[in-house]
């Protein structure tokens, strides 16, 4: 049978800096996804779940370097990557934090489960570590410069350490049998194949907490007041805080978690481990996407190129910023992106294509006088192609075929010439009424089409295109100024 409810997350990100448009792209997708299952499920079936993650090394750090406590600092960076987030229409069912009570208090019982069940040991841990990553290192992930390949700026440190550790070597068979069968769908194929290879390369126990000496600011291990449950462990419990106390982490809900490619071996290999020690049931999907460049270059503060999505809010529009990112985002591969060519898709595909489709149309159908049936919008038109690049989570495939409807209503448009019926006697004559009526009906389905991607814009056509009477109104997306 199939599951009619979903539990549908991104990844949460660390408070050591407010999140950039990269960070964002994976909300913007996900946000899409949990749309579209909405309309098909109903809202009360489907829980959308982002946040913050706001223990570790980095965030003490940063705090520290502001002169705050590390409360403040995370406090303060939570709410402004919500208010980056609100901007672009996000809508999600809870913003959680992992300072939140009831995440400390399940994580922390979490560890407890693992412990209980023997998969969870103490040791001592000598070896590399990365504080960008929060996370600990072998030689064969590090550059031939001997530095983590996503913070290159920081120095690896050399760790000995009393820790306790996971017994994540003790998981793969079961791994490499859940990902080859597909009962937890890793996408793309090509990160599937990915970690297939990482699991044959041998998985190693895995420090699960830090001294509280050395980090005082996390969770405490339940077992052992000196020891701090590790960042990474902490934060991938949060999806089970939230799914579990709303009743989404169970055998009904489909679970799938939208992750960039440098976590993925967490989501895929280490989080699956953790939960089937503890004795919850396991996530369906992971999707994996690809980094975003601009310009060419990666997207970061020492390059100086970070750009926020309420600066792009603030000139173009949320519902701009999102069809771009959605469209030409790095869904499966690294992607580069510019505002020149931000600028031109703007202006291409959305004011002078849809916004200058519907502007049109309902001038025209104004001064006909066209009556029409009340729109009935409880229907959701996919194609089966739509359908089944949604279930490949393909969203940008799913707009492209979005825009060939558009464009081809374009093309109706021209060469069936309705400004000529108007200068006809009656150019309501029922040999004329079936253009009207495709107009119609073919600007109400683009609407219900574009309600995942683009909400704010399918409910002004849809309000403007409700009744039996259609009026023009101000146009849907501004030419830009020069």
């Amino acid at each position: 049978m199939e599951k009619q409810k979903f539990l549908i997350t991104t990844a949460i990100d660390y408070c050591n800096d407010v999140i950039h448009i990269g960070q964002a792209y994976e909300k913007m997708l996900a946000d899409s996804y949990a749309r579209h299952h909405r309309k098909i499920n109903g809202d009360d079936n489907v829980y959308f779940l982002t946040g913050t993650d706001e223990h570790g090394t980095t965030n003490e750090k940063a705090a520290a370097k502001k002169g705050i406590t590390t409360k403040e600092h995370v406090d303060e960076v939570s709410k402004m990557d919500q208010n980056e987030i609100d901007a672009l229409t996000i809508s999600y069912n809870r913003f959680i934090r992992t300072t939140d009570e009831d995440h400390k208090k399940i994580a922390a019982d979490f560890f407890q489960k693992s412990l209980d069940a023997g998969k969870i040991y103490k040791g001592t841990y000598e070896g590399l570590y990365c504080e960008g990553c929060e996370a600990y290192k072998t030689l064969t992930e590090l550059n031939e410069d001997g530095q983590c390949p996503l913070h290159t700026t920081r120095e690896i440190q050399k760790y000995e350490e009393e820790n306790y550790f996971f017994r994540w070597s003790d998981y793969s068979a079961f791994l490499k049998e859940l990902i080859t069968s597909d009962r937890l769908k890793v996408r793309p194929e090509g990160k599937k194949k990915e970690m297939l290879a990482f699991i044959d390369q041998g998985l190693q126990d895995i420090p699960v907490t830090r001294p509280k000496f050395k980090l005082p600011w996390g969770i405490t291990a339940p077992n052992d007041p000196d020891q701090v449950i590790y960042v990474w462990y902490d934060a991938l419990i949060n999806y089970y805080t939230a799914g579990s106390e709303n009743n989404f982490w169970n055998e009904d809900t489909t679970i799938t978690h939208f992750v960039g490619k440098d976590i993925a071996r967490w989501h895929t290999l280490l989080w699956p481990a953790m939960l089937e020690s503890a004795g919850y049931r396991l996530p369906d999907a992971v999707y994996v996407h690809g980094f975003m460049n601009l310009n060419g270059q990666k997207i970061s503060k020492s390059r100086g190129n970070v750009i926020r999505p309420t600066d792009l809010v603030e000139k173009y529009g949320a519902e701009a910023v999102r069809y771009y990112f959605l469209k030409n985002g790095p869904i499966s591969e690294d992607v580069d992106v510019s505002i020149d060519h931000f600028e031109e898709v703007y202006m291409g595909d959305l004011a002078n294509g849809l916004g200058n489709l519907v502007s049109r149309t309902a001038t025209l159908l104004e001064k006909a006088g066209y009556e029409t049936s009340p729109a009935n919008y409880s229907h959701y038109p996919l194609t089966e192609t739509m359908n089944e690049r949604w279930e490949h989570y393909r969203v940008d495939q799913v707009l492209l075929e979005i825009w060939e409807k558009v464009r081809s209503l374009d093309k109706y448009l021209d060469e069936t010439k309705p400004w000529i019926l108007l200068k006809e006697e009656n150019p309501l004559a029922e040999k004329h009424l079936p253009v009207w009526q495709t107009l119609v009906t073919e600007i109400r389905e683009i609407s219900l089409l574009i309600e995942p991607f683009l909400p704010e814009t399918a409910q002004k056509i849809q309000e403007q295109f409700a009744g039996t009477t259609i009026h023009s109104a101000d146009g849907l997306f501004p030419r830009l100024e020069k």
